[in-house]
């Protein structure tokens, strides 16, 4: 799978200290999957630091990035840091997480 990275994804890393290789783990693996604010683009999530308090997950930050299915591969399109617990609004069908996992986008 080939991965483009635009020129505001690597603006966005610059800006909020992140790596490449982490925002692939992010894609490989994300806490959380929606559906993306621009057209035909799913937002992943991942919290930078879990802690259990009395079994309950918790953390301060979260790292999202927002990808798009293109022709080359995997768009990158952008990727940030989000203070505190962001609220859960738009989940993704089922269907379409399986379809990019059996695609192999995520």
């Amino acid at each position: 799978m080939k991965v483009v990275w635009t020129k505001h994804s690597e603006k966005k890393l610059r800006q909020y200290q992140l790596s490449k290789s982490r925002i692939l783990r992010i894609i490989k693996n994300p806490y959380r999957v929606e559906e993306g604010i621009a057209a035909q683009t799913i937002a992943l999530m991942k919290p930078n630091k879990i802690k259990k308090i009395n079994n309950k997950k918790i953390w301060k930050q979260e790292i999202w990035t927002m990808i798009q299915k293109a022709k080359e591969g995997l768009k990158i399109i952008s990727a940030w840091r989000y203070p505190g617990k962001s609220p859960a609004e738009n989940p993704i069908p089922q269907e379409i997480i399986d379809e990019l996992k059996r695609e192999g986008f995520i």
